[in-house]
């Protein structure tokens, strides 16, 4: 029975001692020249980083897959925060850039509040100048 998760634990600390320095070093090394052709503006666009962050996702599987370890494990969890506290670390949550929208949707919302509150002021003043004549 203990030769089973000693072989476990072996084939684990050999995975652990390797796997790290290999997607560092292959997988990394592709993704860093795929971000470096992008504007930085343009990492926290999923459109435009998709295909990049799935070639490194499949990279780390593919690695681990070649050197016996398990997929996902810790080593794959500390890279990929690495990855995101160094390329993501200023994208919303949704991933998206955020922008305003365009002036043509944004107008209105500014315009009509304003024109309204000047037509009531204007209502209420002519209401209360019309009634002290009525009395």
């Amino acid at each position: 029975m203990l030769i089973g998760p000693v072989n476990l634990s072996v084939l684990t600390t050999a995975c652990s001692s390797h796997y790290g320095n290999v997607i560092e070093e292959f997988c990394l090394a592709k993704f860093k020249l795929d971000m470096e052709v992008l504007d930085q503006r343009q990492w926290c666009s999923w459109e435009d980083t998709v295909e990049s962050y799935g070639e490194l996702t499949n990279c780390t599987f593919l690695v681990a897959l070649k050197m016996n370890c398990f997929w996902p494990n810790r080593m794959v969890d500390e890279f990929f925060i690495r990855v995101h506290r160094h390329y993501f670390h200023d994208c919303s949550m949704s991933g998206r850039l955020l922008h305003d929208p365009p002036n043509r949707i944004l107008g209105p919302f500014i315009v009509v509040p304003i024109l309204v509150t000047l037509l009531m002021t204007a209502l209420v003043v002519w209401r209360s100048k019309r009634s002290e004549g009525i009395v």
